[in-house]
């Protein structure tokens, strides 16, 4: 059972990953050597799974942020499911949903013609319907 110290300790880490023990300590009200202790228990009993990085796509010069809901035309899923997996550039996640639709697609990309082609091929093997992100809030 979490305490509040340990969500504090997750909140932060989720916030900056990188943070020095010394630093989630005097954020949490702890020592370092006691923070990099619950640190390595809430690793240890699997509450922290790894840590990553968060990419700002419109560096890399991505500007289109779309979310795709999937509709199968078929029972079979693998074509959709092969097809996506070529797709690693644009892709950003994608989830097997209940409701409205099958999949759920998070994408980026470069330009509305790249898009385009990406929805010209996706439709070779399943219907969607887009919504295209205005802004973040």
């Amino acid at each position: 059972m979490l305490d509040n110290t340990d969500i504090s300790i997750l909140n932060e880490l989720s916030k900056n990953s990188r943070i020095t023990m010394k630093e989630l300590g005097e954020k949490v009200h702890l020592t370092g050597q006691a923070a990099a202790s619950r640190v390595a228990k809430l690793e240890d009993s699997g509450v922290i799974e790894g840590y990553t990085i968060q990419v700002n796509q419109k560096e890399l010069g991505c500007f289109m942020h779309a979310w795709i809901n999937i509709y199968t035309k078929s029972t079979s899923h693998q074509p959709f499911l092969s097809f996506i997996e070529t797709q690693e550039n644009y892709l950003l996640n994608n989830y097997k949903i209940s409701g409205d639709g099958c999949y759920l697609l998070e994408c980026k990309f470069p330009s509305n013609e790249v898009l385009d082609q990406f929805l010209v091929e996706l439709n070779k093997h399943v219907n969607y319907k887009l919504s295209i992100v205005i802004n973040k809030l």
